[in-house]
């Protein structure tokens, strides 16, 4: 049973920065992964990362955000840089395991202009 906690959400001026932290529980081999969904948007990627390191980010991303994820500690972070307002949005961690989607309970980050 996968079970995803994300913590580290909160408020922000723009141009700062947040790390956001996801423990994994029972995703040892799974793609591990943050997305995001602002209100009246759809969910959208943020970034995903293998269990061997891979990384994959959204265009809009590259340069600002990290993902990055520790094994022995089933937990996967996100560091997120230089926010803009447009970054406002429940962040949900997501792991990807025999073809199936778990979702966390998601962690709002608003970024103030």
């Amino acid at each position: 049973q996968v079970q995803l906690v994300e913590s580290g959400g909160g408020l922000v001026q723009a141009g700062g920065s947040l790390r956001l932290s996801c423990v994994a529980s029972g995703s040892s081999g799974s793609r591990l992964g943050w997305y995001r969904q602002a209100p009246g948007k759809q969910r959208e990627l943020v970034a995903t990362i293998t269990s061997g390191g891979r990384t994959n980010y959204a265009d809009s991303m590259k340069g600002r955000f990290t993902i990055s994820r520790d094994n022995a500690k089933n937990t996967v972070y996100l560091q997120m840089n230089s926010l803009k307002p447009e970054d406002t949005a429940v962040y949900y961690c997501n792991a990807y395991l025999l073809y199936k989607n778990y979702w966390g309970q998601g962690t709002q980050v608003t970024v103030s202009s």
